[in-house]
């Protein structure tokens, strides 16, 4: 099952799949799901990577419909829209908490999930299920090492430096008003995006890494920004 979903789903152009044992960490309303299909793509924030992650969790509900298995699609979290049903679960779930689940990287110390290849450029989606599926092998600790470029270079000073682990999920990394307050008081920082330095200066997204779909790089992508 493992198989058939992976090689689908990077077929439609998913970038990396991973697959979690989410059991005993969801909230109760969707505990039954157990299992985590945990979807990125290496792409700057657009409409286009939106339907694109979309297509994506439809292809991965379709696999598991057909084999008869129970599914929650969550979206990416870029891609919010109010007064649904699915609204109401984004405060009971982190895309970045099943992404760590199922090995495909760590929270940095700026927030984000950082993948060892794509760094902290991935925008996620996750689909929930019953099926039987073997999980990856989860990353349990930062492997940020001593580097603090994203702490020393924030404009806004938002990021504490706090090192994250799975024993500290909840651990103050972003001072969420700080960074707010700077996008809303600069559109621009010398003739980059707003802001995005968090991204750009990460050593793991700067690996010679060209993401896909974008005319520039510093966009801040749909990686469930600030919350652990």
């Amino acid at each position: 099952m493992n198989g058939i979903l992976k090689n689908s789903l990077r077929e439609a152009g998913a970038d990396i799949v991973g697959f979690a044992d989410v059991g005993g960490i969801l909230p109760e309303e969707i505990a039954h799901l157990t299992k985590a299909v945990t979807i990125g793509v290496c792409r700057n924030l657009n409409e286009n990577t939106v339907r694109l992650l979309d297509d994506l969790k439809k292809a991965a509900v379709r696999i598991l419909k057909r084999k008869g298995y129970k599914y929650l699609s969550i979206p990416a979290d870029s891609d919010r829209i109010k007064d649904t049903f699915i609204a109401k679960l984004y405060p009971l779930f982190s895309h970045k908490i099943a992404a760590t689940s199922a090995g495909i990287g760590w929270i940095g110390r700026n927030g984000l999930l950082i993948n060892p290849e794509y760094g902290p450029r991935l925008s996620l989606a996750t689909v929930l299920t019953d099926a039987p599926l073997k999980p990856d092998s989860p990353i349990s600790k930062s492997r940020c090492g001593d580097c603090r470029l994203c702490v020393e270079h924030c404009p806004s000073t938002a990021l504490t430096g706090n090192e994250w682990s799975r024993n500290k999920p909840y651990i103050e990394l972003v001072r969420l008003d700080n960074c707010k307050n700077h996008k809303t008081g600069s559109r621009s920082l010398k003739g980059k995006p707003n802001c995005g330095l968090c991204i750009t200066i990460c050593p793991y997204g700067r690996k010679g890494h060209n993401m896909k779909g974008s005319r520039g790089q510093g966009t801040v992508i749909g990686n469930d920004y600030g919350k652990p």
